[in-house]
């Protein structure tokens, strides 16, 4: 029998959970959505991506933003998913990875979802996202621990010891199965640094308005609530 005996606010709903459950878990169940990256479920949790990032307001502690997927409830948090700060920090980080990674499709989603059409920075080539999936998968689920991390910075980078794959690799493929990077990306674009926002995962949009509009770009939307966005739809 399970026993929720941790009790925490989300976008002032009261809600549930057991101890060691991290704050993106509790809010899956009860349907708040929270956009991830690199979150997998049955793999460790590993905060990279920072997209499912949320405000905290603990006790008398001044409000604060932290990843959902490695925060553990407590007792009487206070947790917003959507709030204007939270959205604008989204936002950057949907922004620096599209930068970083124009081509990888699943960039191109995130930073649609979030209303970015234009890039500030300046445009990378990088297929790798650093989502450390594959790592993980290695790791965890094959058990051949063949691939690492490497690196710090703008230098980091996954890769298999000194480049060539080790005894430990099972050739599984799994590393391949589960990338992001795979996916074909959009061909879309013509201006560097536009994103023409038509690829979006509209599996993961969520229906927020009492018509059931799929994906709108309403106030209630947690992907896209942009101040513009609500005013072009008036």
């Amino acid at each position: 029998m399970i026993v929720f005996d941790t009790s925490l606010v989300i976008d002032g709903v009261k809600v549930h959970g057991k101890k060691g459950e991290t704050i993106l878990e509790v809010a899956r169940r009860y349907g708040i959505n929270i956009p991830t990256l690199c979150y997998v479920e049955n793999l460790s949790n590993y905060g990279a991506c920072r997209l499912c990032v949320v405000e905290i307001r603990k006790g008398l502690r001044n409000p604060f933003l932290t990843a959902s997927c490695t925060y553990e409830i407590q007792d009487n948090l206070v947790v917003n998913t959507k709030s204007e700060r939270v959205v604008k920090a989204r936002k950057m980080l949907a922004e620096l990875l599209v930068a970083s990674a124009p081509n990888v499709k699943i960039a191109q989603d995130i930073a649609a979802r979030c209303g970015i059409k234009q890039v500030r920075f300046k445009m990378e080539d990088n297929r790798c996202i650093l989502c450390g999936i594959c790592v993980r998968m290695c790791h965890e689920q094959m058990g051949g621990k063949a691939l690492g991390l490497v690196g710090r910075g703008i230098d980091r980078k996954i890769r298999m010891p000194f480049d060539k794959r080790p005894k430990e690799c099972l050739l599984c493929r799994g590393c391949e199965f589960v990338c992001l990077g795979i996916e074909i990306p959009c061909q879309g674009i013509k201006i560097p640094g536009e994103l023409c926002g038509r690829c979006l995962r509209m599996d993961e949009m969520p229906y927020c308005c009492p018509l059931g509009s799929f994906g709108c770009s309403c106030e209630h939307n947690p992907l896209a609530s942009d101040s513009r966005l609500r005013n072009s739809r008036k």
